[in-house]
């Protein structure tokens, strides 16, 4: 004789739920709808045109987010503008790097030759907007003389985005430098024959190569590496660009926060009125074993769905007060926690919070993070030791106030958080600044 615990198909399926992100719950409720003749689903946002889903979700963020209150407010002060009606209908042609900058070919007055030859590089560019093939070789393919396609390059080059039709590196930052407005002579003179000292940090090497101060290289090199060396890659980006519907919103206040979920995001269910009177009424024993079934099925559907709403508020309402420093100060406040932490305060095993947050993500004043971002181990094994995100903040104000000409060594970073107490290995301050994007102590370095 032994005793064992086995899971009814009803606990298996209240499991799966609570473990589904906001998509796949959506998908859920979609197929159970289809499938279940009793379950009905009310669309919160019905039939509304998108103009006024729009809107509804500006009052949202009207009324939740003191910054995008201000910018609604300013919008709708505009006079003589819809705010509504240009928001969000961005043409095709500017979610594409080839019909963005053909768009902007085709209304040129330029020579049919010239105009065919810049269509065909146009078609030529890669998703960073360079052109990688020789110019040679292109002219050979569209049987083109080199003065054409010369002409037709520099037509391609003056469009948007800046740097389109670059062949390097260097000219693409030099036909972005060009259109600056302010004096970027030297930045341009730097970027066509300089580069590579630039990369070393070398600014006395520039300085004397120019015949000018290191002050004034420090300036126009700061100016180059504000420019984009890819011009085309948010356009492909952006066609690949997948949006998060985050479960949970954080709103500060001044002396208190307040959680909301993302009802809006999911249509209602509710049990048909209609099939429970025909259950009520009916006399045929078939059809009141099938409706019977299925109004038992679509009610724990509805409880599972509103069981995994309550279990990710309370672990919601648990993470905002163990890591309230981080929703009030932003990223490097993060504290050591743990699903048991959450787990003992709302009282469910690790297992059932590990399940609640999975693929759930919460939005805030520091921006949109999944809910397991903030279970991080303690460095040092104690309550009270470091956090991973605690450590990188550390990090990196320790080498934004190093000495640029004799950068900190990884092992000398090592000894610099110890002392701040944030015990950590040397291989371990590397892969932290290597996390970061921090270059070595050669990469940091300047030189005279």
């Amino acid at each position: 004789m032994k005793q064992t615990q086995t899971l009814s198909p009803q606990m298996m399926q209240s499991m799966e739920i609570l473990q589904m992100g906001s998509q796949e719950l959506l998908e859920y409720i979609e197929n159970q709808v289809q499938e279940n003749p009793v379950l009905e689903m009310e669309e919160k946002y019905g039939s509304q045109d998108e103009a006024s889903v729009l809107q509804r979700k500006l009052e949202w963020l009207e009324s939740t987010d003191t910054q995008n209150r201000v910018y609604h407010q300013q919008d709708s002060e505009d006079d003589g503008k819809d705010p509504i009606s240009n928001y969000g209908n961005a043409d095709e042609t500017e979610e594409n790097l080839y019909l963005y900058v053909l768009s902007q070919l085709q209304v040129m007055e330029l020579p049919p030759e010239v105009l065919a030859a810049g269509r065909f590089l146009v078609e030529s560019l890669n998703q960073n907007g360079w052109l990688d093939e020789p110019l040679e070789d292109l002219a050979t393919q569209m049987e083109q003389p080199m003065e054409v396609v010369e002409k037709a390059l520099a037509v391609v080059q003056s469009l948007e985005p800046a740097g389109v039709g670059a062949r390097n590196l260097s000219e693409c930052l030099v036909l972005q430098l060009q259109r600056r407005h302010e004096d970027s002579a030297l930045a341009i003179q730097i970027a066509k024959d300089h580069l590579e000292a630039l990369s070393k940090n070398r600014y006395g090497l520039i300085a004397k190569a120019l015949g000018v101060t290191q002050e004034e290289v420090h300036a126009a090199c700061e100016i180059i590496r504000s420019l984009n060396p890819r011009p085309g890659s948010g356009f492909a980006a952006r066609e690949n660009l997948t949006y998060i519907n985050p479960d949970i919103f954080v709103v500060n206040f001044p002396d208190h926060f307040e959680i909301l979920t993302n009802d809006y995001f999911f249509p209602s269910l509710n049990v048909s009125s209609y099939y429970c009177r025909m259950l009520k009424d009916s006399e045929d024993s078939e059809v009141k074993d099938y409706l019977m079934g299925k109004v038992r099925q679509a009610k724990w559907v509805v409880r599972s769905i509103e069981q995994r709403r309550s279990t990710l508020l309370q672990c919601a309402e648990h993470i905002l007060e163990l890591q309230e420093d981080f929703f009030r100060h932003g990223p490097g406040h993060l504290k050591p926690m743990s699903l048991a932490d959450i787990a003992q305060r709302v009282g469910v095993h690790e297992s059932t919070v590990s399940r609640t947050v999975k693929d759930k993500y919460i939005q805030c004043a520091s921006g949109v993070y999944p809910l397991s971002y903030f279970f991080s181990r303690s460095l040092g094994g104690s309550a009270d030791a470091s956090s991973p995100d605690a450590a990188k903040a550390l990090l990196k104000k320790l080498i934004a106030g190093e000495d640029k000409k004799k950068p900190l060594s990884d092992q000398k970073l090592c000894e610099l958080m110890s002392r701040e107490g944030c015990e950590l290995s040397r291989r371990t301050v590397a892969k932290y600044r290597d996390e970061l994007g921090i270059p070595s102590t050669t990469g940091r370095k300047q030189y005279e």
